[in-house]
């Protein structure tokens, strides 16, 4: 197989999943992050998604190496908890910076190959947080939505192209991203179940599903020659999205906060 993916935040977690199955595969494989890490087999290159010009860089120096690229996963992120009350704009701002913009970024910089080649797959990591979201994670929740709108919408605009487009939703997933995570706990006063309720979080994360699970998907998807715009990974995360789509939204949003606000 010649075929080349480009996996960003490959340094870890579901990324680092992605890089070894799709390198079993036969896929040659470039891994974007800010950090250099042991790459192995990997080709690393260093680039903040942040930076529109960076990832165009990295997205160049690709092409001028290999001549195409098959496949993008936009998968970097990271997470912030606290309350909307007592979040700092900038704060809120990185937030979207790198779980939203970041994507967005990557996927600007490869369409135009995609495009001139008419072939392609853009595959987001977005959240089942996008549909049922979190008390005290709401701008996580909201990035991943926003990456849910824009991946159906992108997958509408280049369809013409032959470019596939879709997004995964993992559940909780055991990886470094929980110990990541940016924990605000201002407010507490104020909200008691501030610190109860990412407790609860961290602990159903650190208890959660494997992360070469969503790898698995990641490439079934990158096979496919039709894709859904969601994607959800996980029978019980099934089970919620769907009754999510078909219960009332008072009830689901409240049974949320039953469990994470309480």
């Amino acid at each position: 197989m010649d075929e080349v993916v480009i996996i960003t935040g490959a340094s870890g977690g579901i990324g680092l999943e992605a890089a070894k199955l799709f390198l079993t595969k036969g896929y040659r494989v470039y891994g974007l992050s800010r950090k250099p890490y042991e790459s192995g087999p990997v080709h690393h290159i260093p680039t903040d998604v942040t930076d529109a010009a960076a990832v165009k860089a990295a997205v160049d120096t690709v092409i001028a190496r290999e001549g195409r690229i098959d496949v993008l996963i936009a998968n970097a992120g990271f997470g912030i908890s606290g309350a909307v009350e007592f979040t700092r704009p900038e704060e809120a701002k990185k937030q979207f910076d790198v779980n939203f913009f970041g994507a967005v970024n990557c996927a600007e910089a490869v369409i135009p190959h995609m495009r001139i080649r008419k072939d392609g797959c853009i595959l987001f990591v977005s959240s089942v947080a996008a549909v049922l979201p979190i008390p005290f994670q709401s701008f996580y929740s909201a990035a991943k939505a926003a990456l849910n709108a824009f991946s159906a919408a992108l997958a509408n605009e280049v369809r013409p192209f032959r470019i596939r487009v879709g997004a995964v939703m993992p559940g909780d997933i055991r990886t470094g991203f929980t110990a990541a995570r940016e924990k605000s706990l201002r407010g507490e006063d104020v909200y008691p179940a501030l610190p109860r309720s990412v407790a609860t979080m961290e602990h159903d994360e650190q208890n959660g599903m494997d992360p070469a699970c969503i790898a698995r998907a990641l490439y079934r998807m990158a096979r496919r020659s039709l894709l859904k715009p969601q994607r959800t990974v996980g029978i019980q995360y099934q089970v919620f999205t769907m009754l999510a789509k078909f219960l009332p939204c008072a009830f689901t949003n409240r049974l949320v906060g039953l469990i994470y606000a309480k």
